[in-house]
């Protein structure tokens, strides 16, 4: 039997009877990572790795039913043994390994195989069949090292310094912000918008150390930060809070960026291809590394990535999911109520 069915409500795994980051409300939830796509209010029950339980609960609410668990503790529902694996994506992001009859399949949800330093790193594993991502599938994506990006964040900051500018870096409240934060320590003080602060929160709750940081007000005079750093979320780019920012450059810091054309450019003064999510040939790599027999391509280059995999050999078809628009509702939700 097959173990896996797309349905309308999401991934089901159906001898488990339960969903994998499901889009509309269900019964029984697994949950990859925090992003706002994949993690969705309204499940009765939602089981994830402990470290992203407190993400959760930040972002969907304190009261909802939800367990944590570790990477690769076994855990038995309806006889299909499952299991989370790290996927490097963001802290406590995880592939959900399901194991029945014999038969294992992969749910990878987002995922990189950069080690940023804060994620638990990704770990490939092989199963029959396996469900991955495409955000990046294009050829023309491939990152620098993590090394590189952190000098070319640090390098910015020092010419703006250098030049009576004050440094803005823009980036999703989680993930993103924390890996700017990380690139940048000890070189200023970081200054970050309230909703990259409340998430550092549930980054410390679970022993993560991040950098000093101190958040920033943008009701009152912010002309303390003048020369240094402010690290502000994606829907501030455009807004006129981000005005107040005194003598601002500013930068976004996103895949998308090594497409200076892309539709996401806007009218920032910089931009840094920095993304939580694998680049072309890290997609390759993970997908080769599972050896599966079927791959399903879930969002992202979706055609053009499965077009290429049958085209080498591995057989692949798209799917279609709600998944791939990143966080940028949620974003502009929190940052307007802050």
């Amino acid at each position: 039997m097959n173990m896996l069915q797309f349905r309308q409500e999401g991934i089901y795994c159906i001898p488990g009877n339960f969903y994998i980051d499901p889009w509309q409300p269900v019964d029984f939830a697994l949950v990859t990572h925090g992003h706002a796509d994949h993690a969705r209010w309204g499940m009765k029950k939602y089981l994830c790795h402990h470290f992203t339980v407190p993400i959760l609960k930040s972002r969907i609410g304190n009261d909802i039913a939800i367990q944590g668990i570790s990477y690769n503790e076994p855990l038995y529902i309806n006889n299909v043994k499952v299991s989370l694996h790290p996927a490097g994506h963001i802290v406590g992001s995880a592939q959900i390994r399901m194991e029945y009859k014999g038969k294992i399949s992969v749910v990878s949800g987002d995922y990189k195989i950069q080690n940023d330093g804060l994620s638990t790193p990704f770990e490939p594993i092989k199963c029959h069949e396996f469900v991955s991502e495409s955000t990046f599938g294009l050829p023309i994506y491939n990152w620098l090292s993590v090394e590189q990006q952190n000098q070319q964040l640090q390098n910015w900051f020092l010419q703006n310094q250098a030049n009576g500018k004050t440094s803005v870096f823009i980036g999703y409240s989680l993930g993103k912000a924390q890996r700017i934060m990380k690139a940048l320590a000890g070189i200023s003080p970081l200054h970050v918008h309230y909703s990259i602060g409340k998430l550092n929160q549930a980054y410390e709750s679970v022993g993560i150390e991040l950098p000093p940081y101190i958040i920033i007000n943008f009701q009152e005079d912010i002309k303390h930060v003048d020369k240094g750093i402010v690290i502000v979320p994606p829907a501030l780019a455009d807004s006129n809070v981000i005005r107040k920012i005194p003598n601002m450059a500013n930068a976004i810091c996103s895949g998308w960026m090594q497409v200076r054309g892309s539709r996401r450019w806007r009218s920032a003064d910089a931009g840094f291809a920095i993304s939580d999510h694998a680049d072309w040939q890290g997609l390759l790599d993970a997908i080769k590394a599972t050896e599966a027999e079927k791959v399903y391509i879930t969002h992202g280059q979706t055609a053009v990535f499965a077009k290429y995999l049958n085209e080498i050999g591995i057989l692949a078809e798209e799917i279609r999911t709600a998944f791939g628009e990143e966080e940028e509702e949620v974003e502009e939700t929190a940052a307007r109520k802050s």
